[in-house]
């Protein structure tokens, strides 16, 4: 009896045990539910050549910045499927070896050509897809709607009832503006596969964008108690409630989840959004005037330059910024900008100059230079979506300008500024702050 994987894909390996785990490890990591290392290991204990499976191991690793450990994992796995695997697996293979080795233009090649071949390969499919995708991290102004069209382009593939692809689909509906379309398709997936923190996510973010704040606090608050505290998502889906809570003006609710769920010391989530929640948690709070302890801000420092210790990702070097600026580090910004500036020479930054820019302006605004803040990242605002990530995670940036303004005295641009933001999503924040503007 041939083994298959979960869309009736031929799987190279003769244990039913391994195909049937291997299923479920996939699942698992395409949910960010938890279990899914245990059982990648279980189909490698019953077929140790089984080099999907070793695949997906290096896969799941990568994720949890265990890139080492990741790389060696899909070594083996090429040559496993050198040996024993079909031209799918073998291109598979191929895919996540070009992005575990930093090569990732060729990875997304390679993986929409792949995908043009074997659209069901969800594993594949999902790597340019979500904020922290290849997609999101190649520098493009586009990549919201890349992801739409690729997920247009794929559709007749899928079912109405796939879990999986209404995740996804709704998702990059949402981020591009088709919010109302998104979330029904998310709140779809999320009734056929509750246990999904990537369809919970996802969810949160199409009611944040729609100006459902509510909604998404309520969402959270009902499903977060149910997903394990080890699970990959969990510190970051409560720091979309601590945002919530922040915007509605609740800063005691969001200071007890921000520590109780998203600080370094509890959250397990990626380094790269415990980086990115701590740093735009506390430098929100600022700029919405409300104190934060030096502490806060040299605990983190000390997790995020032990995490990333050298300057070069598009995402994260402006949250890296923020941490630097906070704490008076200017000596190490300043290393951070020369080393970004020179990585932008040698074209080895996909994002380029905006990374730089949002560096200096960080640093500006701490320093309630706002003048300057304003003067350096006025010109580079429209090109901050090349940074990557979401709407939610970028428009900190937004708020840094929006924020500079108002305390500059340039009540003219604030207000348009805020008139725009109004217009895409209700905000009790924003409409607090316009209400505030003096009157000319």
């Amino acid at each position: 009896m041939a083994m298959t994987d979960s869309y009736d894909l031929a799987l190279s390996t003769n244990s039913d045990e391994a195909a049937s785990n291997y299923r479920r490890g996939v699942d698992h990591m395409l949910a960010m539910w938890t279990g899914a290392e245990e059982a990648l290991d279980a189909a490698l204990l019953a077929d140790p050549d089984f080099a999907l499976a070793r695949a997906a191991r290096a896969r799941h690793l990568a994720v949890r910045a265990q890139i080492a450990d990741a790389r060696t994992e899909i070594a083996a796995a090429e040559g496993l499927v050198a040996r024993r695997g079909t031209e799918r697996e073998r291109s598979h293979v191929n895919v996540l070896s070009l992005a575990l080795s930093g090569q990732s233009a060729k990875a997304l090649d390679a993986a929409l050509a792949h995908a043009d071949l074997w659209p069901h390969d969800t594993l594949i499919l999902s790597l340019p897809l979500g904020a922290f995708g290849l997609f999101a991290f190649s520098g493009m102004a586009h990549h919201d709607q890349a992801r739409v069209d690729l997920c247009e382009h794929h559709a007749s593939s899928f079912t109405d009832d796939d879990w999986w692809f209404l995740t996804n689909r709704g998702w990059s509906l949402a981020e591009n503006g088709e919010v109302a379309r998104g979330r029904a398709m998310l709140e779809r997936s999320l009734e056929i596969r509750r246990e999904s923190a990537n369809g919970v996510h996802a969810l949160a973010h199409a009611m944040y964008e729609g100006g459902a704040g509510d909604d998404a606090g309520a969402l959270i608050a009902d499903w977060l108690p149910d997903y394990d505290r080890s699970g990959i998502l969990h510190g970051h889906i409560a720091w979309h409630g601590a945002l919530v809570a922040l915007e509605r003006g609740d800063t005691s609710s969001a200071l007890a989840t921000y520590k109780g769920s998203v600080h370094p010391s509890v959250s397990k989530g990626m380094p790269i959004n415990v980086v990115s929640d701590t740093a735009s948690f506390l430098w929100r709070m600022q700029a919405y005037g409300h104190e934060v302890p030096a502490q806060s801000w040299r605990e983190i420092s000390d997790y995020a330059h032990r995490a990333f210790p050298r300057a070069g990702h598009n995402f994260v070097d402006p949250h890296m910024a923020m941490i630097e600026a906070a704490t008076g580090d200017r000596e190490g910004l300043t290393k951070r900008v020369e080393a970004l500036e020179d990585l932008i020479a040698k074209d080895a930054l996909s994002a380029g100059k905006v990374v730089p820019t949002i560096a200096r302006a960080a640093q500006a605004f701490a320093e309630a230079d706002y003048a300057t803040c304003i003067r350096v990242l006025e010109p580079q605002a429209h090109e901050v979506v090349r940074i990557g990530g979401s709407g939610a995670q970028r428009e900190i940036i937004e708020d840094t300008l929006l924020v500079a303004f108002m305390r500059d005295g340039q009540a003219e641009k604030a207000r348009a500024l805020l008139d725009r933001r109004l217009h895409r999503r209700p905000s009790p924040r924003d409409a607090m702050w316009l209400a505030s503007l003096p009157v000319e």
